[in-house]
């Protein structure tokens, strides 16, 4: 006989859960006054008639007072009078018997079938990675806690980025992300610009090598329109060219948060120079901008300079392996007339022969700020550099600390102005690449 039988007590509580929410609908939909039963009377003898123990129902099936009722063919007034007993009466029908402490253990059997709060994320982490098929970052995993993480060549790819980045929206530890060589291309690039929108905690990410293409660093400058907490952003070796320069000019006349920005390493040219020229000029809130290795020259030099002149809060700017020449130089020189902020420059390799290391000269003789100037492996000789100390030697109000020559030779005449700026100036370093006949062998 089934009314023997103990009722489980986990299958019985979801009914109590459920079927009080059923029966007050079904009393809107009925509205003639009469109680109607608790749930459908065919699903129930079905049930039982195909042979099912109660304790296999499941919780549509049963309501507090209906399962002996059911199971001995009692009728609807005797199961409504057992419902109307409530939760915590002493008895349910058929001999089974359900106490206030058997309820209270079930609900939090309930409660430990939900999802945990994870404020870490490494859960749904697993979860995104299982649905994009692709496999998680252990080194993620041990780290998501820790304010600096560095994922370089992990090979990420686009859906490993994507991944990643679904946690980090709502991560709160993260304070410096290095994404460097993952090869996560436009796509992977975009899914970091969506995070970055609501991320307001990441303060510094590293997207270098990873072939982000105008389309990727056309969403990280979308982004850079809404942010306001990136501070650092390193886009170097990612095939940039002339075409993202439009939208960085945009970005950067319209974000004043942003402080450091790596475009190193890229194909950008002429046309960006100009472009991005007239967003520097405007910007208020760049210090640290770097364009090394990459091909302006010409006009996109002399425009690029003079956005550094109009410029008053940078204060790094690295200019090497570019093609400034004697224009570049002239302009540079002309520039350090007017602004009283840049402290560090770097025009190493940069084609500037002696004329434009003169010209450029006559910029430091009044400029009052500049720290550390690296002008090496240029074809100025050792004229060049002699007109550079000779400027510093005639600028008595001169902050510059460190100067780098490396691989131009000097002359005897350069030693004797550097022993009277040494005298000046203690604490000025200069840096070269020798001098000339300094090792030739005596002769006999």
């Amino acid at each position: 006989m089934i009314r023997g039988k103990k009722v489980v007590k986990g299958s019985l509580l979801p009914s109590v859960l459920e079927d009080e929410g059923v029966e007050t609908e079904s009393e809107k939909l009925v509205g003639t006054g009469s109680r109607p039963s608790s749930r459908p009377r065919e699903s129930s003898r079905s049930i039982v008639g195909d042979g099912l123990e109660v304790n296999q129902m499941t919780p549509q099936c049963l309501s507090p007072g209906e399962e002996a009722s059911d199971v001995d063919g009692g009728d609807t007034e005797e199961e409504e009078g057992d419902s109307k007993k409530g939760p915590d009466r002493g008895e349910a029908g058929g001999g089974a018997s359900i106490t206030a402490d058997e309820e209270y253990d079930t609900d939090l059997e309930l409660e430990d079938t939900r999802r945990p709060y994870d404020p870490t994320g490494q859960a749904l982490y697993k979860e995104v990675c299982k649905q994009l098929k692709v496999t998680p970052v252990s080194h993620f995993l041990r780290n998501v806690q820790r304010s600096e993480l560095s994922l370089e060549h992990r090979g990420l790819g686009p859906q490993g980025t994507k991944a990643l980045t679904v946690p980090l929206v709502t991560n709160t530890s993260i304070l410096k992300l290095n994404l460097r060589d993952n090869w996560m291309e436009a796509l992977g690039g975009a899914a970091v610009a969506e995070m970055l929108k609501e991320n307001c905690y990441i303060t510094d990410i590293d997207l270098s090598e990873n072939r982000l293409g105008e389309q990727g660093v056309k969403a990280l400058c979308v982004m850079l329109l809404e942010n306001t907490t990136l501070l650092s952003l390193c886009l170097s070796g990612n095939q940039l060219d002339d075409k993202v320069a439009p939208h960085l000019a945009q970005a950067l006349a319209a974000n004043q948060k942003l402080q450091k920005l790596d475009l190193s390493h890229n194909r950008i040219g002429d046309v960006a120079g100009e472009i991005l020229g007239n967003a520097i000029a405007e910007n208020t809130g760049m210090k640290s901008l770097n364009l090394a290795w990459n091909c302006i020259r010409g006009k996109g030099a002399i425009a690029l300079v003079k956005g550094i002149a109009a410029n008053i809060f940078l204060q790094v700017m690295d200019l090497s392996y570019n093609g400034l020449g004697k224009e570049g130089a002239i302009a540079l020189g002309e520039a350090l007339k007017e602004n009283n902020t840049l402290e560090e420059l770097n025009i190493s390799n940069n084609r500037i022969p002696p004329e434009g290391a003169i010209h450029f000269a006559m910029g430091l003789r009044v400029n009052k700020t500049i720290r550390i100037l690296k002008m090496c492996r240029n074809p100025m000789q050792f004229t060049g550099c002699y007109a550079v100390l000779k400027s510093i030697q005639g600028n008595p109000e001169s902050a510059l600390e460190f100067l780098d020559f490396s691989d131009i030779t000097v002359n005897q005449d350069f030693d004797d102005v550097y022993d009277i700026v040494k005298d000046m100036f203690p604490n000025l370093q200069v840096k070269h690449g020798g001098r000339i006949g300094r090792f030739h062998k005596p002769q006999s």
